[in-house]
């Protein structure tokens, strides 16, 4: 495993402990992290059930506190590692950051803006474009979301 390989390992398992924070207190399990220059600058979970609000969204929260702690909406610099391939809202969120990367774990064949559905965060038109790795821990990413519908569903 390369170094950088190992790094997006350890953030990707720090995304999918905020993912198991979510779970607990009743939201879809997803889960973020900003980081730069090596350190976090922001770890989230989804909050769309607790807060009764549709932009709740795992990245958004992150996207917000980073930029506050960071004092600048330019997140340049900047990796995002989400458990899930960001919807529309985020995508766009994550070109507007002007993030230089983006690492997410499952595939969203439903809502993904990252390839699944069409291609928002490196898509040519735009004044910006993020490096994007998908499928980082994939099989865990997944069976947290897999295991909460069932889960769900059986209730």
């Amino acid at each position: 495993m390369t170094i950088a390989a190992s790094h997006d390992d350890h953030w990707m398992a720090a995304a999918i402990a905020q993912a198991r924070h979510a779970e607990k207190s009743g939201d879809v399990p997803i889960g973020a992290i900003i980081v730069r220059d090596g350190a976090s600058v922001a770890q989230t979970e989804n909050r769309t059930e607790r807060d009764h609000d549709p932009t709740g969204h795992a990245e958004m929260l992150a996207i917000r506190h980073a930029a506050k702690e960071l004092q600048s909406w330019r997140l340049t610099g900047c990796t995002l590692y989400v458990t899930l391939e960001p919807c529309a809202m985020c995508a766009g969120a994550i070109v507007l950051a002007r993030f230089d990367r983006l690492v997410f774990g499952a595939w969203d064949d439903k809502a993904g803006m990252v390839g699944s559905l069409g291609d928002l965060v490196r898509n040519p038109k735009l004044n910006h474009r993020a490096e994007v790795l998908g499928g980082v821990r994939a099989d865990e990413c997944g069976a947290l979301l897999r295991d909460f519908f069932a889960q769900k569903r059986n209730t």
